[in-house]
Parts: structure tokens; sequence; C-alpha cells
């Protein structure tokens, strides 16, 4: 699987690893609920993964988070 992430995405990556939910996620980062879950939701679609957790477990093996 071939797919890279940008800055902002790797940084949304680490919040969920840290195990914040959405909402602490988005005040975090000053966004709003729905745009971190659209986020979340490219992210995953774009790497083929089914779920935030993936998509964590993805970024912490290629040393990322």
């Amino acid at each position: 699987m071939r797919a890279s992430l940008e800055r902002e995405e790797i940084a949304l990556l680490a919040l969920l690893a840290e195990g914040l939910p959405l909402d602490a996620i988005a005040r975090r980062l000053d966004l709003s609920d729905r745009t971190v879950r659209r986020r979340v939701r490219s992210i995953c679609d774009r790497l083929g993964l089914a779920t935030p957790i993936q998509a964590v477990v993805w970024a912490a093996r290629r040393g990322l988070v």
C-alpha cells in the first residue's frame, strides 16, 4: 500500500493514538467535529482501511505517530 499523509493528517492520527475522542481533537485543532470526522474518513478511505484504529496502527508501524 503506497500512500502518503500530509503533516496535518499525521497530527490528527497522533491525537487519535493518544486516545482522545473526536470532539477533543476538534477543539485541539480548532476544527468542527464534522470536519474531523470527514478527515478521518478521508484518511481511512485513501489508505484502504475500515476504521480509524487501523489508520493509527498503519501510521505507528511506519513511525509516523
